[in-house]
């Protein structure tokens, strides 16, 4: 059983309030989603982030294939961390734990992912071609849209 791992952080200029009112409303994760994920919030979104809180997609993440993913939110610390974990989708665990820290001029945003294939050895076979470079794709998308939203342009 192979346990894998994806660590993300990023640095932005703006403060620890304003990334936590962000993120803590699910809705957004669409916005942070590639249009090409075909990712669409079934239900559980309607409300800001609380433990224990359900949330239903359908994300199309390869060739066309809709799939149903159930994630709960099984820990929050406001303000400095929160914890979705897949209950049903297309991975056999799905653990992300997301950080946040004020750092001068702004707040750092790290990402720690652990997930595991299904498939078996088929699985491990497939995760260096197709899954970890799609996920590492996803997240660098998350951080240039992030860039977009928070980042003011500089002028000369």
């Amino acid at each position: 059983m192979k346990i894998h791992q994806l660590y993300t952080s990023q640095n932005l200029p703006i403060s620890l309030d304003e990334a936590w009112t962000f993120f803590s409303e699910p809705i957004n994760l669409k916005t942070i989603t590639p249009d090409y994920m075909g990712f669409d919030i079934i239900s559980g979104a309607d409300q800001k982030m609380y433990s224990g809180q359900i949330i239903e997609y359908i994300v199309t993440p390869i060739a066309g294939i809709k799939t149903s993913w159930v994630t709960e939110i099984t820990h929050i610390k406001d303000k400095s961390y929160f914890v979705d974990e897949q209950r049903f989708g297309p991975y056999s665990m799905w653990h992300h734990k997301h950080f946040f820290k004020e750092i001068p001029g702004g707040v750092k945003i790290e990402d720690l992912l652990h997930y595991k294939l299904p498939f078996g050895f088929l699985g491990q076979i497939i995760h260096p071609i197709l899954i970890k470079s799609k996920l590492q794709e996803i997240f660098n998308y998350r951080e240039k849209k992030l860039k977009e939203l928070f980042e003011k342009p500089t002028t000369k």
